[in-house]
């Protein structure tokens, strides 16, 4: 290997790395990476809604859960990243050179998705990719290198796309685009045995996610075939999903991929094999167009589409690698200028803003805000932890009054940062399509007892009905107390804690 590219590669993700790393210290976890959180908290073979993958990179992280922080968490999400940025380029190096493999990992730490949403924030994404490109690259040793008469590249293939399912389930689809580039253009392989073998690998890892299914009614699939499978067109769905997929991806790089792709069309990029362009292709736009269908009929996430971009990554660097003898070209340049000013107003905007940017309708700060999602929890936790104390040295509430809550959000945030500053239990009381995760959670906490008071803790932005949700189950509910979110010395969310006393309906068991 040219030692030049290799040190830049290294250099580049030890830059991306630590400016992470210090993103990290300074934002407190979002709703989703508070909820995985849970997942590490009682580990499994499968979850409500996803494999379990995530849950053991954050046991890892935080070495079985004895260093527990914002950085630790995230820190799984941050190695994943550099190793899917190894991958990446090495895979570039084989489909073309290392100036290509080189512009690729640029293209792959400036896309916000792969760069920031997978790679800073601990989701079920983050520890699937580095099995994602993995698989990727091990693909091109199949057929570039002729590597296919070797059992261990076959098996390896399967491991790696068995992890990157245990992650999330449609890591699936990197034996479906596999399979229909072997179609088109390697038929002949679909002969070889030791194709099966490294498939069965695959269905090896995923027995135990099946087999969690088959001992909760396939709960995970019934969930996730609910938000997919709506009849009726919605095509501004669509629009959704296509603005969601331009932002996600950084719109400098999400245009480059479309010139580059209209030059692929133009027979203005070559590689050898022409068949490799045959593969990028089946590994991306197949996966890419499935979720435009699915949004035509329901609302989702341009999340789900992300790792189908990611060959076409390689698409866009080959583009450059043609067009470009600078070192970092200005496509490149300018798509990393988008990401840091992103970075840095982001957050600037959750540590200093003074204003709640949801809220219309001051100073009920009823609407949502995203930039509360990672602020405000620490503070919050441990001015209720006082008052937690005050309440039982006045008698108010009986020791160890659990919170309870309705919904997985904000019940995360709850759970990661007042629960552990409180010592308090978390208890779901509601549809366990609601409240996700923490019905398992319920069954290893004490239950509610004739008699118990417990705390009800609603954020402004987050409003609910305590009486109505809450009324039957208790004698009282007293008017709330109120504690401020302040940033920068303006009042930016409330949290109203309620007191609920003496349980005399106890909610039913949401699992057997």
């Amino acid at each position: 290997m040219n030692t030049s590219y290799q040190k830049k590669i290294y250099w580049l993700i030890l830059v991306f790395s630590v400016v992470k790393l210090i993103s990290a210290s300074l934002l407190e976890l979002g709703n989703d990476e508070v909820y995985y959180w849970t997942y590490a908290l009682q580990p499994d073979w499968n979850h409500f809604d996803h494999p379990p993958g995530v849950g053991w990179l954050i046991r890892l992280t935080t070495f079985n859960l004895l260093w527990v922080n914002e950085v630790s968490l995230r820190l799984g999400s941050i190695l994943s990243a550099a190793i899917a940025t190894w991958f990446i380029f090495k895979t570039g190096k084989i489909i073309a050179n290392e100036k290509t493999g080189w512009y690729a990992a640029l293209i792959y730490n400036c896309s916000v998705y792969t760069g920031f949403i997978a790679g800073f924030f601990i989701l079920p994404d983050s520890p699937q990719l580095p099995f994602w490109t993995a698989s990727l690259y091990l693909m091109t040793l199949l057929f570039i290198k002729n590597k296919e008469q070797k059992l261990i590249a076959w098996l390896t293939l399967g491991l790696m796309i068995g992890l990157a399912s245990l992650c999330k389930i449609h890591g699936l689809y990197l034996w479906a685009g596999f399979g229909l580039f072997l179609v088109l253009t390697r038929i002949k392989w679909l002969l070889n045995w030791r194709l099966y073998a490294g498939l069965a690998i695959t269905i090896l890892c995923l027995l135990p996610v099946f087999y969690w299914n088959l001992m909760n009614d396939f709960i995970t699939y019934r969930f996730h075939s609910d938000r997919v499978t709506h009849t009726s067109i919605q095509p501004d769905m669509l629009g959704r999903e296509l603005g969601g997929e331009f932002a996600y991806q950084n719109p400098v790089i999400f245009i480059l991929i479309i010139i580059a792709l209209i030059m692929l069309l133009k027979k203005q990029i070559y590689l050898n094999p022409g068949s490799t362009l045959v593969w990028l292709l089946c590994m991306s736009l197949p996966m890419i167009f499935l979720f435009w269908g699915v949004s035509l009929l329901n609302p989702t996430l341009p999340h789900w589409s992300g790792p189908g971009f990611i060959p076409l990554y390689l698409v866009a660097a080959l583009y450059l690698e043609k067009k470009s003898l600078q070192l970092i070209p200005g496509w490149i340049s300018i798509a990393g200028t988008f990401f840091i000013i992103a970075l840095i107003s982001g957050i600037g905007l959750i540590r200093l803003s003074p204003v709640n940017f949801g809220s219309h309708a001051q100073p009920n700060y009823g609407e949502y805000c995203p930039t509360l999602d990672m602020s405000g929890w620490k503070d919050f936790s441990k001015a209720f932890a006082l008052q937690v104390k005050e309440d039982i040295v006045k008698g108010n509430m009986k020791a160890n009054s659990p919170i309870i809550i309705n919904k997985w959000f904000p019940a995360g945030h709850l759970e990661f940062y007042t629960s552990r500053e409180t010592g308090l239990p978390v208890i779901g009381i509601g549809h366990i399509e609601d409240i996700h995760k923490f019905a398992w959670l319920n069954k290893e906490r004490a239950p509610l007892q004739a008699g118990s008071d417990a705390y009800a803790i609603v954020p402004s932005n987050l409003p609910l009905d305590v009486t109505e949700t809450y009324g039957s189950y208790f004698t009282s509910i007293e008017k709330p107390q109120v504690i401020n979110q302040i940033r920068s010395g303006g009042v930016v969310r409330y949290f109203y804690v309620y007191r609920l006393k003496n349980c005399k309906l106890l909610p039913k068991p949401l699992l057997p």
